[in-house]
């Protein structure tokens, strides 16, 4: 088996993560008091019962008082109900108010993913905001719904103890307290060590999240190239390096309850060994040593609980700090600038430089114009930049030199948001959701039929949507599993030109079909085209000739500009590309 190693990617005091997570209550403050003050008032009953059989055995038992030891036994009785009672409530109240929370933190991260760049996910694999949104969210399922609050209930139950200790026996209770230092030093051991186990737990299921994810999607590739073993090998590996780390958690939990028994039993001894003199010299009462009995064994209950509910709040602090790292990546919405509900007069790039990792240049000084109204069609070599600035355009990345105007506004300066709403991009691999064709032609919206009617006919797409089952209503299935690549494609078109956008951007959109599809897609383009402005990068040259200009792309420059014909004449690269195709 391969060697295992770890790293740890965000580290916060304790406390700020409480308090961040404490933010998330803010909402539901009146419950959470309601819950917090029910829980201290069920703790401060329970040390009752002691006190109460310590009055039993000193003063009704050696009496023979049958109605005084009943009249306790009552007494008693209506403790542990009353105290049953608060503990319904407090339990109803927390565990509801505790979903909500998760229910507000699922959304903040669903939301965050909205708002993140492009880049943001080439650097992170897909199970990384999976993993935050379903695992570690729920990892701190029990934190809110009953964790908190029964931490707070359990300090308290301690010091009403504490208390009830010094005033049975003020002497007896210094002697019982005396192993605190110990439990404490014992404690602060074993959290740090938990600690850091769970941190890095939610790390490795991240990464295996990711690679089922990745195994998943790709699937068809493993089985094609029989990579099957080396996939089970490197699923193995991560599953072997989570049990290591789960195992290391399981060692010192194991430990630490020993380690808590063992203190508690020197606790009880050493209270047994004081009060074994003081009875005997008649100076402390048997009621007394029984009480101090049950304190030792209450206050030492609660120990225990709050180091298993700690673990509980390890595992919490781990996945919370995964949480706030996500939530605190740079966002777009950090700089949305103003909005923009028209495009009015050009797009225009200017001096535009850009690098995916600030190392190898994909663009370089790229200057040109497209005006209202005019179709520009983008060509080149694969890697030579083109769909880089159709990303750059809707600002899918940021960190870009030199300038994109919008109407001679810089593109920085303006909302992206509202700006994406003026444009549609069918790509050259749209994504099809699962729902129904009417929903992911008209998505966010109650599909209108004739509108849908409409769409579909003037792209070519009703032929074969009539006569799918329920035929808008068709589901289309994970990713369009149950369509062709060319009718996802004319989905996406038709998706397009529901939304009638005033700019229109084609990334390959005709790429990768059939000839029969393709025909049907480039007799509708015309119709798309009409009355846009509109940005087409292909590679299939012949849907790009009707173009007002046609820009060529060489190793991230501009080489070339001009009309089809013009392009013919200068006898350069489109030229060459033209002949290429041709030849095929």
């Amino acid at each position: 088996m391969r060697n295992v190693s770890f790293t740890v990617e965000y580290k916060k005091p304790e406390w700020k993560l409480v308090k961040r997570l404490l933010a998330f209550m803010k909402p539901y403050k009146l419950a959470a008091i309601s819950a917090f003050v029910l829980a201290i008032l069920g703790s401060g009953i329970a040390p009752l019962t002691p006190y109460l059989s310590k009055i039993a055995i000193d003063e009704y038992i050696p009496d023979g008082d049958y109605n005084g030891v009943l009249k306790i036994a009552i007494l008693i009785t209506i403790v542990l109900v009353v105290r049953g009672i608060l503990k319904y409530f407090q339990t109803y109240v927390m565990n509801r108010t505790g979903q909500k929370v998760l229910f507000d933190i699922r959304k903040a991260l669903f939301d965050k993913i909205h708002t993140l760049l492009i880049s943001w996910f080439d650097k992170h694999p897909v199970g990384s905001p999976v993993t935050r949104v379903t695992n570690d969210v729920e990892a701190m399922n029990k934190l809110f719904t009953s964790g908190i609050v029964l931490i707070i209930a359990d300090i308290a139950y301690i010091v009403w103890i504490v208390a009830f200790m010094f005033y049975t026996d003020a002497g007896l209770a210094l002697i019982t307290l005396s192993v605190l230092p110990v439990l404490l030093a014992v404690s602060f051991f074993f959290r740090k060590k938990i600690r850091e186990i769970y941190r890095l737990v939610r790390i490795k299921i991240s990464e295996m999240n990711s690679f089922l994810n990745e195994t998943f999607s790709g699937i068809h590739v493993v089985k094609q190239f029989n990579a099957e073993n080396k996939s089970k090998d490197d699923f193995n590996f991560l599953n072997f390096s989570a049990l290591s780390l789960n195992l290391k958690g399981v060692k010192y939990f194991s430990m630490f309850f020993p380690a808590i028994e063992l203190i508690s039993g020197f606790a009880l001894g050493l209270a047994l060994w004081y009060s074994a003199g003081s009875v005997i010299s008649h100076s402390l009462s048997a009621g007394v040593v029984i009480a101090f009995m049950q304190y030792i064994e209450m206050f030492f209950r609660p120990v225990r609980d709050l180091s298993e509910k700690y673990t509980t709040l390890q595992a919490a602090m781990a996945s919370s700090e995964k949480i706030f790292s996500f939530l605190d990546e740079d966002s777009i919405e950090n700089n949305l600038g103003n909005n923009k509900n028209s495009f009015k007069q050009s797009i225009h790039f200017k001096n535009l430089a850009f690098s995916y990792d600030g190392k190898k240049q994909v663009l370089r000084d790229i200057n040109f114009e497209v005006k209202k109204g005019e179709t520009v069609a983008i060509v080149g070599a694969t890697g030579s930049g083109k769909t880089t600035i159709v990303n750059l355009l809707l600002r899918f990345y940021d960190g870009f030199s030199g300038n994109i105007f919008i109407d001679g506004v810089d593109i920085r300066e303006v909302n992206p948001i509202a700006f994406r709403k003026l444009t549609a991009l069918v790509m050259q691999e749209n994504i099809i959701f699962r729902g129904s064709l009417a929903e992911n032609i008209i998505p966010g919206s109650k599909p209108d039929d004739k509108k849908l009617i409409e769409a579909a006919k003037s792209v070519g797409a009703y032929g074969f949507i009539s006569k799918l089952p329920g035929r808008f209503a068709y589901d289309p299935g994970d990713f369009g599993a149950n369509l062709s690549t060319g009718q996802k494609q004319l989905i996406a078109i038709c998706r397009a030109f529901a939304a009638d956008p005033e700019i229109l951007i084609l990334d390959e959109a005709s790429s990768g079909i059939d000839s029969g599809t393709e025909h049907i897609i480039e007799n509708s383009l015309h119709k798309l085209f009409s009355g846009r402005t509109s940005i087409v990068i292909a590679h299939r040259l012949s849907t790009v000739k009707k173009a007002d200009r046609i820009i060529v792309l060489h190793h991230g420059e501009i080489r070339e500009s001009g009309t089809h014909k013009e392009l013919i004449e200068k006898n350069g690269i489109y030229a060459k590309l033209v002949i290429l195709q041709m030849s095929k």
